[in-house]
This record gives C-alpha cells, structure tokens and sequence, in this order.
C-alpha cells in the first residue's frame, strides 16, 4: 500500500505513541491506588481473666433415693390419705386396707398368750415346790415363748394393713384405688426424694484424665434453659465399659427447691481446669495457617501476622499461652485474606465484649 501524504503517516503515529503511553501511565496509577488503599478492619484488646475449661455431656437425671410402696398384706383398700405430689414423710400413712381378719386374730393370739402367762406363773410355784417336773416345765416355756412370737407376727401382719412411707420424699405415683383388692406385693405407690438429684454421665475413655471427683458442673434443662443448675462430681468409676468405652462419672445435684423432677433431660458442663488471670482474645480472630495459630495485630497502619500459642477455649474467648504482651490491637473482623504488611484501617466494635 502506498501512502499519498508521508506527513499524515508520521502525525498518526506520533499520536497513537502518546496516546499508548498514556494508557500505561493510567493503568500503573490505578494499580497504585488499589494498593494503597487501607482495607477495613475491626480490633479489639486483650484481656486478663479467669477462664474454665468444660467438657459438655448430656444424660437423663434421676434420683438415688426412690422406692415402690407395695402391698404387704392382702386386703381391699378402704381409705387413699395422699395424691401424687404430696410431701410425706418416713413411716407416714399412705393408705388403709380392710384389716379386720387379722385384727381379730391379733386378738385371739393376745387371749391365748394371756391364758398361757397366767397358767406359766402357776408353773413356776409348782415347779419350785418340786410338785411339776423339769420336762414339764420346759415344755409350759417353750409354749409360752411360742405364743408371744405367734402375737407378735399377728400384730406384725395387722399393721401391714396400715400402708407407709418407707422413705421421706414426694409420692410420685399412685397406683390404687379405693375398693381395689391388693395382693401382697402388688404396687400401691412410689415415693422419691428429690431433694438431692443424680446424673450418671458416660465419658469417652479418652477424657478419664480429665475429671475427678469434686469438680463442679452446670446442668440446663430444657424445661427452664435459661437457668443453670449446680452440681458436683461425687464419683467416678475406675473401669471402662467394654461396650462402647466408656466410664462413668457421678454428679448430684441440690434440688432444696424442688425445681428439677426425675426424668428431665440435662445438659451438664463439667468445669475439670481453671486458669486465673489468663490473657484472652475472641476465638473469631485466631487462624490456623499452616498448623500454626495466627492472629493479625495492628502496627502503624499495617497488618502484622503474629503466631500464638493457644490454650483454654470459652464462651468465644481463647487463652493465649505466648505470641502476645497483651496491649497489641488484635484484628477481629477482616483478617481473612489479610497478609503480612496489608495496610488496614482498624476501628473498635461497637459492642466489642471483651475490649481490654
């Protein structure tokens, strides 16, 4: 091709020269600019405190004082003196079967002991006189001996017609009627104390270390989850369950107010160590980088990257072992992504929780 004007060619491409350069000159400006713009952050302080560590189980709570009330003797249930969720105390009246059988016999075994004492001091004044033999005598003794044990034992079954309380507590169930006829050993009642509650927790093998008795628990129920319960461990067995590996560990709970019920479904936090005064940060801010704990403090408007060791997790707050003096502002929100040196601009949580 050729050109009729060589100065147009030679303005034309003066102008696409200065105008290449141009568009280099503007794209570097804007790379600058990007990389020089501070990228938002949020920070916080560290602070000292106590921090437990807990380990979280769930069970079924129950009680170690319960019984049945069964019938003892066998008679037609005449008079129910208590309702489910009635207060008794031990040997208290819970209920009255038909008992005039063994009330007359009662009587009959009182007359015929009675007879026999009368008849055995007669015997002793015979026997001192040498008038009856010593055969004889014995035999009048033996009598007489059986006789008192035979009214004792009718007495005995006379007041099992007199239902009771063995134990103090709350009647938790009532298995009768009035008119019903009772068997000796039929269930008539169920009686718990609930002033002390129990929870068997199941441990992996894994944590035995962890535990021993006297540590302190907190138990939530669903019925009230807003409210904690106290509890302390009390025992811990020494074998594992070959089952499912596993041992068992023992917390009871004070129950004075009567709160809790037998039954309930508990989620219990054991507290097995505690560190006083220890440095803590917000668990959201730690990274794990190559197996290494980081955080991302601020200095002069930049990001450092600064490795910690790390110990005790709770409520969102983590234990800081090493890494960290305790007055750095530690980066909250907007690490992720951040390297070492980002330039950043750092502001404080409007509801920062643990701010130092």
């Amino acid at each position: 091709m050729k050109f009729r004007n060589p100065g147009l060619l030679i303005a034309a491409l003066t102008i696409a020269q200065l105008n290449g350069c141009g568009v280099g000159e503007a794209n570097s400006d804007i790379i600058d600019s990007e990389a020089s713009t501070p990228l938002p952050v949020e920070v916080v302080m560290p602070r000292s405190g106590d921090i437990t560590a807990t380990y979280h189980a769930t069970t079924t709570i129950t009680s170690d004082i319960d019984a049945p009330v069964t019938a003892r003797a066998e008679g037609e249930v005449i008079e129910i003196l208590v309702e489910e969720g009635d207060l008794v105390e031990k040997g208290q009246l819970l209920a009255r079967l038909d008992g005039d059988r063994l009330r007359l016999q009662v009587k009959q075994a009182k007359a015929n002991l009675e007879m026999t004492e009368r008849e055995y001091e007669r015997f002793i004044n015979l026997h001192e006189r040498g008038l009856v033999s010593s055969a004889a005598f014995d035999e009048m003794k033996f009598n007489l001996d059986a006789l008192k044990a035979r009214f004792e034992l009718q007495q005995l079954n006379y007041g099992y017609t007199f239902v009771r309380a063995p134990l103090a507590g709350v009647v938790t169930a009532r298995n009768i009627k009035v008119g019903q006829h009772l068997n000796s050993g039929d269930s008539a009642f169920r009686v718990t104390d609930t002033t002390e509650l129990v929870a068997h927790l199941l441990v992996p093998q894994s944590e035995l270390a962890k535990f021993a008795a006297g540590h302190t628990a907190k138990i939530r129920v669903d019925a009230m989850p807003e409210q904690s319960f106290a509890a302390t461990i009390a025992r811990i067995s020494p074998t594992i369950d070959a089952r499912n590996g596993t041992f068992r560990a023992t917390a009871y709970i004070n129950n004075d107010d009567g709160m809790l019920a037998p039954g309930m479904f508990g989620r219990v936090e054991i507290a097995y160590e505690k560190h006083s005064d220890a440095l803590m940060i917000p668990a959201d801010a730690v990274l794990e980088e190559d197996n290494v704990s980081v955080v991302y403090i601020v200095s002069n408007g930049e990001a450092i990257r600064r490795p910690i060791k790390t110990g005790i997790e709770q409520d969102g707050n983590i234990e800081v072992l090493s890494g960290l003096k305790g007055n750095e502002q530690i980066i909250v929100t907007g690490q992720n992504g951040l390297r070492d040196g980002s330039r950043v601009l750092a502001s404080v949580p409007a509801d920062a929780p643990i701010t130092g």
